[in-house]
């Protein structure tokens, strides 16, 4: 569920499942005095097409993700909206929630490119995201 930040960027949820999210960030409102898209936008995009694929499985009555780290690698301008998309694969959902369950937290690393209008690679996000029980303390 977005939250009034994540909104006001205007970020668009293209497809969202079971393990995937394929999310757009809109050039409109989040360009920069030159016309082309903010940094800030770009970190906003990775941080949710990270983070929806594990929120997608997770129980949130006992779970909830954070972020450890994010890094977005910025090849070249985007005069145009961005798009991304990233998904986690059966065998790693499995994996993640046998993590949960066995010591109340797990991890994985979303690494995904991000392209503007025309299919152009503009920049690439590296987030780790962190799931953790409630009342998790280490």
């Amino acid at each position: 569920m977005p939250r009034p930040f994540v909104e006001r960027t205007g970020l668009q949820y293209l497809e969202d499942s079971h393990g995937y999210a394929r999310l757009l960030m809109p050039l409109a409102g989040n360009g920069n005095h030159v016309g082309v898209l903010y940094m800030g936008a770009y970190t906003v995009l990775a941080e949710a097409v990270a983070a929806l694929p594990g929120i997608s499985f997770l129980d949130t009555e006992r779970h909830f993700p954070i972020l450890k780290d994010i890094y977005v690698d910025f090849h070249r301008p985007a005069a145009s909206d961005v798009t991304a998309e990233y998904r986690l694969s059966d065998s790693e959902i499995k994996g993640l929630l046998a993590d949960l369950e066995r010591k109340g937290s797990a991890t994985y690393i979303a690494e995904f490119p991000m392209h503007d209008a025309d299919g152009a690679h503009v920049a690439t996000g590296k987030v780790t995201v962190k799931l953790l029980s409630h009342g998790w303390n280490k």
